[in-house]
């Protein structure tokens, strides 16, 4: 019996979302840019799907823009978001924990011309709104900083990053990638007080290659996809339908069960942190506040080779991101976590349709794994 619990790289499709696909790829299969009627049926299906991401993320449709992923939607933010501003300055911070997406964009503005600040997290990978404050400075155009870490489920609290912002009379932008919050977290870009929002709809059972970013009303990026005047023209190329009615979906029911499912979520991590505790005298974690993520660490066991124990028995979590590709987690070097940890340590991601079976067969699975193989 499979136990899939690598939820953080991504989800299964949902029934509803994939009905919806096959639906918009077998009947409502016209270009949304069609005048004639297939076309305009494309398109009211693309506008209410619209409708449903927005209402799930709480904002207006037309703040909301579809892309192909988080990452295209966090290259967009910080790259046209520090053209924008780029009059003013050319400071950004952003932190040494981010997504890559995030970091290699950083990276090529400051081949742009740019200066890039990387602030240190805690030891859980949470960052400080203080850090934020000690960090600003007149030129400070746009910050960048990661809601939910995808390697660690540590929080950062945006919504006082922003309140920094505003009591320093700051002009910067403040972009979040929430990939690994929505719908796991209740929020709106409103309570955050953010500029630009990237989501992705494979974390929450719609299918890959279908994400979204919110761009504040007012606030106009140049396309970073250059075409035809697809969305409102801010991004060209044919709008992705099937992945679009999906994504909204699997956002309308991932919102009306949020709180269930957080609660949910975070009973099973309570659950297996509490039984590894119990069965694993040299278990390491770190203590976070997202529902859905657990970080774990075996010291002198090999991730890679507890991968491979568990998939023996159908068992599936990860080492760190999936966009790594089994690299060396800069996350957890980051937090200052010991080298031995490090190359133990596994990232158990959770969703709603995740069971106590499954916790336990990890678990039964992890203190077999601890007393059979060799460690170093």
């Amino acid at each position: 019996m499979e136990h899939y619990l690598d939820n953080s790289a991504t989800t299964r499709v949902c029934p509803e979302a994939a009905e919806a696909a096959l639906r918009a790829m077998t009947e409502c299969y016209g270009n949304p840019s069609s005048t004639y009627l297939k076309g305009r049926e494309a398109k009211k299906l693309l506008d209410a799907s619209r409708k449903k991401v927005a209402d799930a993320l709480g904002c207006r449709s037309e703040e909301l823009v579809f892309t192909s992923c988080g990452s295209e939607s966090d290259n967009w933010a910080l790259l046209s978001g520090a053209e924008a501003m780029s009059r003013k300055g050319k400071h950004i911070i952003t932190s040494a924990v981010e997504h890559d997406a995030v970091r290699k964009s950083a990276e090529e503005l400051e081949r742009r011309g740019c200066e890039v600040t990387a602030l240190k997290p805690d030891a859980t990978g949470r960052i400080d709104p203080e850090a934020v404050r000690d960090a600003l400075r007149a030129d400070t155009i746009l910050v960048s900083l990661m809601l939910v870490n995808n390697e660690t489920g540590a929080v950062t609290d945006i919504a006082a990053v922003s309140r920094v912002l505003k009591e320093a009379g700051s002009q910067a932008l403040l972009h979040t990638d929430a990939v690994q919050a929505f719908l796991k977290l209740d929020f709106t870009p409103q309570s955050l007080g953010a500029d630009l929002v990237s989501v992705s709809g494979h974390k929450l059972h719609a299918p890959k290659g279908i994400g979204a970013l919110y761009i504040r009303r007012g606030l106009r990026l140049r396309p970073y996809i250059l075409g035809g005047a697809q969305e409102d023209g801010r991004r060209a190329g044919t709008e992705a339908v099937p992945q679009i009615a999906a994504f909204g979906e699997a956002a309308r029911i991932a919102k009306a069960g949020l709180h269930e499912n957080a609660a949910h979520m975070a009973a099973l991590k309570a659950k297996t942190l509490d039984t590894l505790r119990g069965t694993i005298p040299e278990l390491m974690w770190l203590d976070t506040d997202a529902p859905h993520i657990l970080s774990v660490s075996l010291p002198g066991w090999r991730s890679e080779v507890l991968m491979n124990f568990l998939e023996a028995r159908e068992i599936y979590v990860s080492r760190s991101s999936a966009c790594k590709k089994g690299a060396r987690s800069h996350v957890l070097e980051a937090i200052g976590m010991e080298p031995r940890a490090i190359d133990g340590a596994l990232r158990i991601g959770f969703c709603r349709y995740n069971t106590e079976a499954d916790v336990d067969a990890l678990c039964a699975a992890l203190k077999d794994a601890h007393d059979t193989l060799a460690h170093r």
